[in-house]
Formats: structure tokens, C-alpha cells, sequence
């Protein structure tokens, strides 16, 4: 039997997308698969969207959660796949092969994450590619200057959350970064940088909401740096943004 992957989506009131995102699992091409969506107890309809749309691979709770990385833990503790990936409500996967690629990928027993790029859209046109976010730049190295691979292209195998723990409740927008730091810092972890486009995420999200968002991202970077013990500032954080610019030239 291939290993199975377990993928993770919270959601919100996003009746608009989350067919996206179901439609985006449910056609890959790799078969033992099990999505688990957490709803915060939706009021939009789209817990209607959830019901309509499950099938055997597919389930759902829905109840109040304390915000976004609750929800993932939440699934995560749901999950029985030896391999775990989230998949945000208003994103979809690059292609029909991603979680098959994925799997090829931990026929290597030693490796405890894959991770790879992704793409930015607008206007809910999949087609209308505004940024790639290169996952390349980022080594344990430039944790410092606040790089971090495109979250959602990360899959880990579940032997990182039983060793590691999960995500930190207290974090509002950056507790993947806190998670991040804490895992790829220990030496003996061993993670694999693949260059290909994962998956395709809608401009808009809460880490790209605004000028409000960025400051409160960079602060809680900040202290998920040196919560881990490791040494940065405020400045060395933002410089990353001048090279991020590049990230628009396609």
C-alpha cells in the first residue's frame, strides 16, 4: 500500500474558494489521500459547500476554533497519514501530479520534509501569475534575515509534529515561521528543496493583507527568531524585501 498523505485545510466563511481547493485535491492523481478540512463554524454557506461535497477521502469538522493555526493543529491531530501537508481555502495545487511528486520524493526514508515554490494570483484567474515565491533562497542559514520556504508547499512526515509538537496558539500570522525555526535549525533534520511550482495561492491572504499585516508579520517573525535562540534584528529581517522584488519580475 503507498504511504498515505494526509492535507490539512482551515477555513472560514470562504463559500468563493474552498470548491477550488477540494476540486484541487480530489483530481490528483495520486489515490491515498485523506483531506481534512477544520471549519471555525463558517456563517457564509460555506459549511453548506462542505456538506455537499464530501466524498470517502474527504472530511470535515465544523466548530469555533482560536484562529487559524488551531484549526491546523487541530487537523493535524485528525490526521492518520504518515506524511502531512496543508493546503490553505484559497489556494489550489500547481497540477494533478504535486502530491504524486511528493510521495516519490519521501521514498527516501531519511528525509523529514520536501518543499518547493509557489505561485501568486489575482482576480481568481489561476492563469494570471503575478510573483513566484522561490523556496531556493531559503537554508537554516537565512533564518535570520526571516526566509522561510512557501509554507504551504511544505510536507512533513508525521514523526516532525510527534517529535517537535505543533503550532503555537499564541502566534496571530507567523507561527509557521516559529515552526520553522524550531525544526530546521536542528541539525539533524533533513529536508529536501525541489524546483518546480507546488502550489498557486490567491493574492489577498492574511499574510499579504495590507501594510497592517506586514508589520505585525515582521514583529511576530522577530520574536519566533529569537525564541529559537536565533540572533537577529528588526532591520535584518526587512531587508529581505528589496530581493523579494525580483520575486514580481516573470
Amino acid at each position: 500500500m503507498p504511504m498515505k498523505i494526509s492535507v490539512v485545510t482551515a477555513v472560514y466563511n470562504r463559500k468563493n474558494t474552498i470548491k477550488d481547493a477540494i476540486h484541487s485535491i480530489q483530481n490528483q492523481t495520486y489515490l491515498n489521500i485523506e483531506h481534512i478540512i477544520v471549519d471555525g463554524g463558517s456563517t457564509d454557506g460555506t459549511v453548506d459547500i462542505l456538506r455537499e461535497g464530501i466524498i470517502p477521502s474527504m472530511s470535515f469538522v465544523t466548530e469555533p476554533d482560536n484562529g487559524i493555526y488551531d484549526a491546523i493543529n487541530k487537523g493535524i491531530r485528525r490526521s492518520t497519514g504518515e506524511i502531512i501537508g496543508l493546503l490553505h481555502s484559497d489556494d489550489i495545487y500547481a497540477s494533478d501530479s504535486v502530491l504524486a511528486q511528493v510521495a516519490a520524493e519521501f521514498s527516501d526514508q531519511k528525509l523529514d520534509a520536501v518543499y518547493a515554490d509557489a505561485n501568486f494570483f489575482r482576480h481568481g484567474n489561476p492563469a494570471n501569475i503575478v510573483r513566484t515565491y522561490r523556496s531556493d533562497r531559503f537554508s537554516a542559514a537565512t533564518l535570520a534575515w526571516g526566509w522561510m520556504p512557501a509554507h504551504t508547499t511544505i510536507f512533513f512526515r508525521r514523526r516532525v509534529f510527534e517529535r517537535f509538537g505543533l503550532y503555537k496558539t499564541d502566534y496571530k500570522i507567523a507561527a509557521d515561521m516559529e515552526f520553522i525555526a524550531r525544526v530546521f535549525r536542528s541539525e539533524d533534520f533533513r529536508a529536501k528543496y525541489i524546483k518546480k511550482v507546488w502550489v498557486k495561492m490567491r493574492i489577498g491572504g492574511v499574510s499579504t493583507g495590507g501594510w497592517r499585516n506586514t508589520i505585525l508579520l515582521n514583529q511576530e517573525v522577530l520574536r519566533a527568531l529569537q525564541e529559537n535562540g536565533i540572533k537577529t534584528n528588526i532591520l535584518k529581517i526587512f531587508t529581505k524585501y528589496p530581493l523579494k522584488l525580483f520575486e514580481f519580475l516573470l
